[in-house]
């Protein structure tokens, strides 16, 4: 199956996530730990502790249950951070939702949209979901660039939606279904034919923070 959801665009691969790559990945997030943290999710009952191998044991059971596809972003082979799709959920949903974080000194490569297209397009054309969505903090400029280069359509403000950085923050909702990308979220991006402005966030909601 690591074959099946495994694609490559230029420098630029996604693949499902491996026990192996516990050692690579605690090392990326323990050297990225102020890069990161403004972004990362928390637990509001208090810090746990990170055990990769036991984390890549979950998602990977998750995967197979069904509920998750958990994938690694590598540039020129190297890693250079995670991608997740979580929440799967079928029957007359047929919908996920995509978190990721990237190393900094990746930052800026254009891997984060490359590999959110290619996640993207893996979940509809071989897993058969309808829609996607990326939850992202008003906060986050660099997660908004990524939408808005991808045109992940704008869907409306969440309050106080995920724990992060020590408390609940709210979070811009955007959505793409495979009906907008016929022709996929990658081939769409590079050939240019993102619609302008798909990704806009409205006044009313932008004047709340």
């Amino acid at each position: 199956m690591e074959a099946l959801h495994s694609r490559q665009h230029g420098a630029y691969s996604v693949r499902l996530i491996r026990p192996r790559d516990a050692r690579d990945l605690q090392h990326e997030l323990m050297t990225n730990r102020s890069w990161l943290r403004p972004w990362e999710a928390t637990n509001p009952h208090g810090a746990v502790s990170l055990d990769m191998r036991y984390a890549i044991r979950r998602l990977l059971q998750q995967y197979k249950d069904g509920a998750g596809l958990p994938l690694v972003m590598e540039h020129e082979g190297r890693l250079a951070g995670q991608l997740n799709v979580w929440g799967i959920a079928r029957g007359s949903l047929e919908s996920a939702t995509i978190g990721y974080w990237v190393s900094e000194r990746f930052a800026g490569l254009g891997i984060t949209p490359t590999c959110v297209a290619m996640a993207t397009d893996i979940c509809f054309e071989e897993l058969g979901l309808h829609r996607m969505e990326i939850c992202i903090r008003p906060e986050n400029v660099a997660s908004l660039r990524v939408v808005e280069k991808l045109g992940f359509r704008y869907e409306g403000l969440r309050r106080r939606y995920i724990h992060i950085d020590g408390d609940w923050r709210d979070h811009y909702a955007f959505a793409l279904v495979r009906e907008d990308v016929p022709e996929g979220v990658l081939n769409r991006w590079i050939s240019g034919r993102v619609p302008a402005d798909a990704a806009h966030v409205p006044p009313v909601d932008r004047q709340t923070h």
